[in-house]
């Protein structure tokens, strides 16, 4: 038998390809299941922390108490059960809900444009009858515009006595001043009520070939801030012959002369709900507040801080507490004690609840006291039970042991406004208020001067004054201006009569 060498090798040749091919395809189909198998690994993981994130708190299992005594072990277990809030159901689309934009407000200036078209635009006939109207309403805006006022006053000579008469000018914030009171009610409102900084109305004023100084800008400010001074202390009478008002604090960087940075003073809002006073203090301290509510007789809603234990202790000024700081510290609680700090927000969700429906109602004096008492006061005795059977279960560190402890150390002060009409559930309007001066103090970064600290505070006030009673801050700044300057003794009001509150009553 003959083999043919040649033959053989090329067989073999070939066959050595067909495996190397498929070693290839084998060595491809490898990788692809690799890949295929981390990207269903990471598809895993993925699905596996979504489902973490949708488990809420409720379906942890709480961990077990700690073994106490046997009366702390039954209080435990009998400590009262959250009331149960009303569920919140999303309105559907269809449910009746208007939807689509608002209308344009019918009270604002209108400007009309009526168009006929010429001629058809099929044919070009001018032949043509109205047949429909198709009406349009835009909102529009006509850029304020910075005026001149000229007054030209005519002197006459009396032919009978002789002498010489010149009527009086038009009102004026003081005497041989730049601008109308207009202008500086615009400028004032600009600055303290829209926050804008003085170099960016500044710039505005020159765009439309108005420069001012920014010197002259600062002496504006401190003309209007001395004409309202009185307005603002009589609002400060008032809060401290009030029976009730609340209070808060926040810094302001101020320039010292001599001193080689700013320095750190403390700006507080006094308010109830006719009226609001800022005032400025060098030092964040107990004595100055001493002295400053020493007039004051009645209930003081404020943060639980050392500085007012003083005022306190005198016994002139009852102490209410803020509810909407313990609320913090259960939801702060959460994150280590989710059943447990739920069960103590609870109680307080409830008491909002039931607090947010008096108001709607408009309740107030007797009736919200009745209702108070009736829906709120058994909520809040459950509560407290909750705390004395929950607080020996925790350890000193844990963040819900801060919450329980806040409320059990300051519990008459948090209850105040159960017994007490004039007192809110929290001091949450007052921070509310500290907002607008947070975003002016970022705007400016600090006061020029102490004296300019004063100023911002008087100007401060009388707008938020403004805002707590619902009078328009410029209306206001232009009436009282008028009533305030040049022409003061011929208005010849009292102050008590140039108030916010007084403007609103004369505006009807």
């Amino acid at each position: 038998m003959v083999v043919d060498v040649e033959e053989l090798r090329r067989e073999n040749a070939e066959q050595r390809a067909q495996i190397a091919e498929l070693l290839s395809t084998n060595t491809k189909l490898v990788v692809e299941i690799a890949k295929l198998n981390d990207r269903v690994a990471e598809l895993l993981a993925i699905a596996q922390r979504k489902q973490r994130k949708k488990t809420t708190p409720a379906d942890k299992k709480p961990e077990p108490p700690p073994v106490l005594e046997a009366d702390a072990q039954q209080a435990f277990d009998a400590r009262p059960q959250p009331p149960p809030l009303p569920d919140k159901t999303k309105t559907s689309k269809g449910s009746g809900r208007r939807t689509g934009r608002n209308a344009i407000p019918s009270h604002l200036e209108a400007e009309e444009h009526r168009l006929r078209p010429e001629g058809c635009e099929h044919c070009g006939s001018t032949n043509l009858a109205a047949a429909d109207e198709v009406v349009e309403e835009k909102l529009d805006v006509v850029k304020e515009h910075q005026r001149r006022r000229v007054v030209r006053r005519t002197t006459c000579r009396c032919r009978d006595c002789g002498r010489r008469t010149t009527p009086p000018s038009l009102p004026a914030p003081y005497a041989r001043s730049k601008m109308t009171c207009e202008w500086l009610a615009w400028f004032i409102h600009q600055k303290f009520g829209l926050l804008v900084p003085l170099d960016r109305i500044r710039r505005d004023l020159a765009e439309r070939g108005v420069p001012l100084a920014m010197g002259s800008l600062v002496s504006f400010v401190e003309r209007a801030a001395d004409l309202l001074a009185p307005i603002d202390g009589l609002h400060w009478k008032t809060l401290l012959s009030s029976p009730w008002m609340a209070t808060d604090g926040t810094g302001l960087k101020v320039l010292v002369p001599g001193l080689p940075a700013a320095h750190d003073g403390y700006v507080e809002l006094y308010r109830n709900a006719d009226c609001a006073v800022f005032q400025y203090a060098a030092h964040k301290g107990s004595d100055d507040v001493v002295a400053k509510l020493a007039p004051f007789r009645g209930t003081l809603t404020a943060d639980a801080e050392h500085r007012f234990n003083p005022v306190y202790a005198t016994g002139r000024v009852i102490e209410a507490g803020c509810n909407a700081h313990g609320r913090r510290k259960f939801r702060d609680a959460e994150a280590t004690q989710p059943v447990l700090a739920q069960e103590g927000g609870a109680f307080l969700a409830a008491m909002y609840v039931a607090e947010q429906e008096a108001q709607a109602s408009g309740l107030t004096g007797e009736a919200l006291l009745v209702h108070r008492r009736a829906h709120i006061r058994p909520i809040a005795d459950d509560f407290q039970r909750w705390l004395a059977a929950v607080e020996p279960t925790l350890l000193p560190s844990d963040p819900l042991t801060e919450a329980v402890r806040y409320y059990r150390n300051h519990w008459d002060a948090l209850t105040r406004f159960i017994d007490d009409p004039l007192v809110p559930i929290d001091n949450s309007p007052t921070e509310r208020e500290f907002q607008n001066l947070a975003k002016l103090r970022l705007n400016m970064l600090f006061a020029g001067s102490t004296e300019g600290a004063h100023r911002a505070c008087v100007l401060l006030g009388i707008v938020a004054t403004c805002r707590v009673i619902g009078v328009p801050v410029q209306a206001y700044l232009v009436w009282a201006f008028d009533r305030l300057g040049t022409h003061r003794e011929r208005f010849g009001l009292p102050l008590a009569e140039i108030t916010p509150a007084a403007f609103k009553v004369a505006r009807g």
